[in-house]
Parts: C-alpha cells; structure tokens; sequence
C-alpha cells in the first residue's frame, strides 16, 4: 500500500482525542518512511513521522499545536482497511506522550478533495 501524496479525515475519535471530522491530513511516503501534515478543528498545526510495515499498517508519532497553544504529543499504530468505495481506511489505536498519556482509538478515510 502507498500513501504517498493522500490525504485523510478524520471519521471517529475517542473523547480524550482531538483529531475531528475537520482534520485533514496529508500523507507522503518514500520506502518505509511515511511522513506528514495535519490540521483542523481544535488543531492549529500538526506532523508525523513514521514507518509503513509491508501489511501496509503505519507506526507513527505525532505532535501539534491546539487551539488552546497546548503542544501535544503521541504515538499511532493504524491499520488499514478498504471501504466499499475502495478508500483506505485507517483504523488507529493512539497514546497521548503528553498530558494524561491516555489512549484511544480513532478512524480516518481518504478524501479526493478537500
């Protein structure tokens, strides 16, 4: 799987979460290394680094900025899924390295068009 150059929404988050169905993240991949953008909703400015296993799940860690000037931390492992129109879905279990440390679970799809 290839995520070079696609972009995601948000669909659900856990409470503790903070990506919504305004976020949008934008992916780029080059070998194993995935790398990318994100923002919307309560997120001003975000980024990830990560790798892409050959099942096609993703390992990342994440920071951004919030509305409230919070700089949150955290790490992802997604793994995706193919929906009925043929758009990957991401499937996410995350841990906030920051504030609570908390975890939660999250899903993104991949949009043509923002």
């Amino acid at each position: 799987m290839n995520y070079h150059n696609k972009k995601f929404r948000g669909r659900s988050n856990s409470e503790n979460g903070e990506v919504s169905s305004q976020t949008v993240f934008h992916y780029f991949q080059e070998g194993i290394k995935l790398w990318g953008t994100y923002s919307g909703g309560s997120i001003i400015d975000g980024h990830l680094l990560g790798t892409v296993s050959e099942d096609g799940s993703l390992n990342f860690l994440y920071h951004h900025i919030n509305e409230n000037g919070e700089l949150m931390a955290g790490q992802c492992r997604s793994i995706p899924e193919l929906s009925s129109k043929g758009n990957i879905i991401l499937k996410e279990r995350w841990q906030w390295l920051t504030g609570d440390q908390s975890n939660g679970y999250s899903e993104v799809e991949e949009i043509t068009e923002v």
